[in-house]
């Protein structure tokens, strides 16, 4: 089986982080002494994931410079570029599937911080997508995703065998590329794609109830650079 690859989402301007990201892509934030991107790097890689896509848009030029050819984190590093306006989730996903090739593949938000284990091989029979669902913060706190006895539904199911509870999107996933079949290019969000294939059955899901920040603030952003360091 050929190893999988995935793609850290780093194109977006990070609005709600300025002025930190004025002159800096928020993947490159620091968070306890390091880039935020570096944390998902070095957990991908411990997983044996070592072919990695990163799209760039603002700042992209930063990004680039600083990943270099990834020797250093022990990964190979592809760049798909978006021109000067990022193109959103799902416009960004597809515009890299050339670069992702064939098979599934993990993505993951630049912009969070966690301690998921990247260990899922393969999609469940019958399904388009996984998705990694964490228990709501206080900033969202009615959720993205109906989880279901394993299954992210559209609408709760008649009849359920476990527990079901709307959750809140971790920003990490495993893709099929045939998710995106008959779509065409541009600047399009993720989630409808989600919707849609979630209300034909397709979409599995796990709940991460581990380490989890949405680093979309500064504020978050320096709670959770005196989190990381006092664990150092």
């Amino acid at each position: 089986m050929r190893p999988m690859r995935a793609l850290i989402l780093a194109a977006g301007r990070g609005e709600r982080m300025r002025p930190l990201t004025n002159d800096l892509p928020k993947p490159l934030l620091p968070a306890g002494g390091q880039p935020l991107i570096d944390y998902h790097i070095q957990a991908l890689a411990r997983a044996g994931i070592r072919e990695l896509v990163v799209n760039l848009s603002w700042h992209g030029e930063k990004l680039r410079a600083y990943l270099g050819d990834g020797l250093r984190y022990g990964v190979t590093f592809s760049f798909s570029e978006e021109g000067p306006e990022p193109l959103e989730t799902g416009g960004g996903i597809h515009h890299a599937l050339p670069l992702l090739g064939p098979g599934v593949f993990w993505v993951v938000n630049g912009d969070i911080a966690c301690d998921y284990r990247f260990t899922l091989q393969r999609l469940p029979s019958g399904t388009l997508a996984h998705l990694v669902v964490v228990p709501n913060p206080a900033h969202n706190p009615r959720g993205d995703f109906l989880l279901a006895d394993g299954r992210i539904a559209a609408e709760p199911p008649a009849k359920s065998t476990g527990t079901t509870a709307h959750r809140t999107f971790a920003g990490i996933s495993v893709l099929d590329p045939g998710l995106f079949a008959g779509v065409s290019p541009g600047r399009f969000p993720l989630a409808p794609l989600l919707r849609a294939a979630a209300a034909r059955g397709e979409v599995s899901g796990e709940e991460h109830l581990g380490r989890w920040t949405d680093v979309g603030t500064p504020e978050r952003l320096e709670a959770l650079d005196a989190e990381l360091k006092s664990r150092s």
